[in-house]
Protein backbone atom coordinates (compact mmCIF):
# COMPACT_ATOMS: atom_id res chain seq x y z
CA UNK A 1 0.00 0.00 0.00
CA UNK A 2 1.36 3.45 -0.97
CA UNK A 3 0.70 6.90 1.37
CA UNK A 4 -1.09 8.08 -1.51
CA UNK A 5 -3.72 4.45 -1.99
CA UNK A 6 -6.88 4.41 -0.05
CA UNK A 7 -7.12 1.84 2.38
CA UNK A 8 -8.94 -1.79 0.59
CA UNK A 9 -11.00 -3.35 3.04
CA UNK A 10 -12.99 -6.51 2.05
CA UNK A 11 -16.33 -6.70 4.24
CA UNK A 12 -17.90 -9.95 4.53
CA UNK A 13 -20.66 -12.02 5.97
CA UNK A 14 -18.96 -16.11 6.34
CA UNK A 15 -21.53 -18.37 6.41
CA UNK A 16 -25.17 -19.23 7.18
CA UNK A 17 -25.84 -15.82 8.76
CA UNK A 18 -28.38 -14.25 7.19
CA UNK A 19 -28.04 -10.77 9.41
CA UNK A 20 -26.20 -8.38 7.29
CA UNK A 21 -26.99 -5.07 8.98
CA UNK A 22 -24.20 -4.60 11.11
CA UNK A 23 -21.37 -5.08 8.45
CA UNK A 24 -23.27 -2.77 5.75
CA UNK A 25 -23.24 -0.35 8.07
CA UNK A 26 -19.83 -0.79 8.85
CA UNK A 27 -19.20 -0.64 5.21
CA UNK A 28 -20.38 2.26 5.03
CA UNK A 29 -18.68 3.69 7.48
CA UNK A 30 -15.48 2.70 5.56
CA UNK A 31 -16.18 3.79 2.70
CA UNK A 32 -17.28 7.22 3.97
CA UNK A 33 -13.82 7.57 6.09
CA UNK A 34 -12.45 7.31 2.21
CA UNK A 35 -11.72 3.69 2.23
CA UNK A 36 -12.30 1.10 -0.95
CA UNK A 37 -14.60 -1.65 0.66
CA UNK A 38 -15.87 -4.52 -1.11
CA UNK A 39 -19.07 -5.88 -0.04
CA UNK A 40 -19.25 -9.35 -0.34
CA UNK A 41 -22.37 -9.74 0.80
CA UNK A 42 -24.31 -12.88 2.73
CA UNK A 43 -23.22 -16.44 2.99
CA UNK A 44 -19.61 -16.38 1.76
CA UNK A 45 -17.31 -19.61 2.28
CA UNK A 46 -14.18 -18.97 3.58
CA UNK A 47 -12.55 -19.58 0.65
CA UNK A 48 -14.89 -17.08 -1.03
CA UNK A 49 -13.48 -14.35 1.19
CA UNK A 50 -9.97 -15.07 1.01
CA UNK A 51 -10.42 -15.11 -2.87
CA UNK A 52 -12.07 -11.82 -3.32
CA UNK A 53 -9.22 -10.38 -0.78
CA UNK A 54 -6.70 -11.44 -2.83
CA UNK A 55 -7.95 -10.93 -6.25
CA UNK A 56 -8.94 -6.98 -5.02
CA UNK A 57 -5.39 -6.57 -3.45
CA UNK A 58 -7.13 -5.56 0.11
CA UNK A 59 -5.31 -4.52 3.05
CA UNK A 60 -7.85 -6.02 5.12
CA UNK A 61 -10.39 -8.52 5.51
CA UNK A 62 -13.55 -7.65 7.98
CA UNK A 63 -15.68 -10.44 8.94
CA UNK A 64 -19.26 -9.60 10.51
CA UNK A 65 -20.23 -13.17 12.07
CA UNK A 66 -23.38 -13.68 14.64
CA UNK A 67 -24.07 -17.27 14.01
CA UNK A 68 -21.69 -19.02 16.54
CA UNK A 69 -19.63 -20.15 14.60
CA UNK A 70 -16.49 -17.56 15.11
CA UNK A 71 -13.85 -19.52 16.03
CA UNK A 72 -14.09 -21.84 13.13
CA UNK A 73 -14.92 -19.20 10.94
CA UNK A 74 -11.68 -17.02 11.62
CA UNK A 75 -9.55 -19.84 11.88
CA UNK A 76 -10.11 -21.24 8.72
CA UNK A 77 -10.06 -17.43 6.86
CA UNK A 78 -6.32 -17.42 8.60
CA UNK A 79 -5.23 -20.86 7.12
CA UNK A 80 -6.56 -19.65 3.91
CA UNK A 81 -4.50 -16.71 3.82
CA UNK A 82 -1.00 -18.52 5.36
CA UNK A 83 -1.87 -21.19 2.35
CA UNK A 84 -2.10 -18.51 -0.34
CA UNK A 85 1.00 -16.78 1.24
CA UNK A 86 -0.89 -13.61 2.19
CA UNK A 87 -0.81 -13.19 6.03
CA UNK A 88 -0.62 -9.54 5.32
CA UNK A 89 -3.86 -8.87 4.43
CA UNK A 90 -5.14 -7.62 8.56
CA UNK A 91 -8.21 -9.45 10.25
CA UNK A 92 -10.49 -8.19 11.98
CA UNK A 93 -14.29 -8.84 12.89
CA UNK A 94 -17.63 -7.73 14.61
CA UNK A 95 -20.45 -9.40 16.12
CA UNK A 96 -21.74 -11.77 19.11
CA UNK A 97 -18.24 -13.12 20.15
CA UNK A 98 -18.34 -13.86 24.01
CA UNK A 99 -15.63 -12.33 25.75
CA UNK A 100 -13.70 -15.79 26.85
CA UNK A 101 -13.00 -15.88 22.71
CA UNK A 102 -11.39 -12.83 22.26
CA UNK A 103 -7.82 -14.57 23.23
CA UNK A 104 -8.39 -17.36 21.29
CA UNK A 105 -8.91 -15.11 18.38
CA UNK A 106 -6.30 -13.78 18.62
CA UNK A 107 -4.14 -16.14 18.90
CA UNK A 108 -5.54 -17.14 15.31
CA UNK A 109 -3.81 -14.43 14.48
CA UNK A 110 -6.96 -12.05 14.43
CA UNK A 111 -6.34 -9.01 14.83
CA UNK A 112 -9.44 -7.30 16.25
CA UNK A 113 -12.76 -8.23 17.67
CA UNK A 114 -15.12 -5.15 17.54
CA UNK A 115 -18.48 -6.74 19.97
CA UNK A 116 -21.79 -4.87 19.90
CA UNK A 117 -21.53 -1.03 21.31
CA UNK A 118 -18.87 -0.17 19.33
CA UNK A 119 -19.27 2.49 16.90
CA UNK A 120 -17.98 3.24 13.78
CA UNK A 121 -15.72 6.11 14.52
CA UNK A 122 -14.03 3.26 16.81
CA UNK A 123 -14.02 0.66 14.23
CA UNK A 124 -12.71 3.72 11.49
CA UNK A 125 -9.89 4.77 13.52
CA UNK A 126 -9.06 1.43 14.52
CA UNK A 127 -8.71 0.67 10.56
CA UNK A 128 -6.83 3.86 9.99
CA UNK A 129 -4.72 3.19 13.08
CA UNK A 130 -3.76 -0.83 12.24
CA UNK A 131 -4.51 -1.63 8.80
CA UNK A 132 -1.45 -1.31 6.32
CA UNK A 133 0.96 -1.78 9.44
CA UNK A 134 2.65 -5.18 8.97
CA UNK A 135 3.18 -4.74 13.32
CA UNK A 136 -0.73 -4.47 13.61
CA UNK A 137 -1.43 -6.49 16.81
CA UNK A 138 -4.68 -6.74 18.89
Amino acid sequence: MSATSPLRVVVAKPGLDGHDRGAKVVARALRDAGMEVIYTGLHQTPEQIVETAIAEDADAIGLSVLSGAHMTLFKRVRELLAEREAEDIVVFGGGIIPDADLQPLAELGVHKIFTPGATTTEIVEWVRTNVGDASATA
